[in-house]
């Protein structure tokens, strides 16, 4: 045994060794681009340079939409966790304690009160991370009651949506949550109330055959997957190659499916701008800076207290 090479070179590797996080850089889904995290973040997490919109959870989704981060979390009724006493690889209940456990959530709907430049504002998230942001009983209930809110409040009602679709480990029971949110969609609009739907990557399954296609206005992140059958299903079914870009948001933009899509730079102020217009409220009064300093805060006192010379004219 060599103790040079084998003992003592080993230990002093570890002695100089730097740990480096493993989330330091992010790779770009669409160029392969290697990106610093906090750049990526300061950004709202959208890759410099490509544009490629990240996915992003319900708790990040709201701190960026609602007023200085600040929102009030609307109370969810609980429903049964397993009904069916589902269990395929591992039992169901285990997938959502897990679900719980990484995202922090309840289920894969979040709701949350709060202003959107000034104008109040009920906001629904669902979290692709929750389960892949499935529909189930759990967040059936959290729409509704996100929409219930909305209507008790006289307000307008915005829904982010994120999904794979239904959950299949609840059956029957996850599929009747459409025909559900569908009514209390109908409340909104006997309500006179904005219905606005944010549609993200990815949005399809039942999701997209019920509320996220309900909405009065429809906006949608560049980039964003929506449909119902996702693209390779489509393509071994009629067994024809799709167009490019079929399904993503600037595609069914083009072929007037969905309203606009808006860079996620912009989204706040365009979902700010259309509560104002189908609400009818007047836009925010610009409220003029302070004098940055005392001596051009004294300048301004003085000049307001010199009186107006009047000056004397023969008549």
């Amino acid at each position: 045994m060599n103790w040079i090479s084998d003992v003592v070179r080993p230990k002093i590797k570890t002695l100089f060794r730097r740990e480096v996080p493993e989330n330091l850089w992010i790779k770009c889904p669409e160029t392969g681009q290697m990106v610093f995290h906090k750049d990526v973040e300061a950004n709202l997490n959208v890759i410099p340079g490509s544009n490629y919109h990240m996915r992003l959870g319900a708790q990040q989704r709201l701190k960026i939409t609602f007023d200085d981060g600040v929102w009030e979390d609307v109370p969810l009724s609980d429903v049964a966790l397993d009904p069916l006493k589902f269990r395929d690889e591992k039992r169901y209940t285990d997938r959502v304690r897990d679900a719980r456990s990484k995202t922090g959530l309840a289920d894969a709907i979040k709701v949350g009160v709060g202003a959107i430049e000034g104008s109040p504002v009920t906001v629904a998230v669902q979290d692709i991370n929750f389960i892949g942001g499935s529909l189930g009983m759990a967040a059936g209930e959290a729409f509704i009651r996100g929409a219930q809110t909305a209507v008790e409040r006289n307000m307008p009602f915005v829904i982010f949506t994120a999904s794979g679709g239904a959950r299949m480990q609840e059956g029957i029971l996850s599929l009747m949550q459409m025909p559900r949110t569908t009514i209390v969609i109908d409340r909104l609009r006997e309500a006179r109330l904005p219905y606005i739907v944010v549609l993200t990557n990815p949005t399809t399954g039942g999701v997209t055959a019920s509320y996220a296609m309900l909405g009065d206005v429809h906006i949608a992140e560049p980039g964003a997957l929506i449909g119902f059958a996702g693209p390779r299903v489509i393509e071994q079914t009629i067994r024809e190659k799709l167009p490019e870009g079929f399904q993503r948001a600037e595609y069914l933009h083009e072929h007037g499916m969905i309203d606009m899509v808006v860079h996620r730079h912009e989204l706040k102020a365009t979902i700010a701008r259309l509560c104002r217009f189908l609400t009818r409220q007047p836009k925010p009064p610009v409220v003029e800076p302070l004098p940055e300093t005392e001596e051009v805060a004294v300048e301004v006192a003085e000049a307001a207290a010199i009186p107006a010379v009047v000056e004397n004219r023969p008549s």
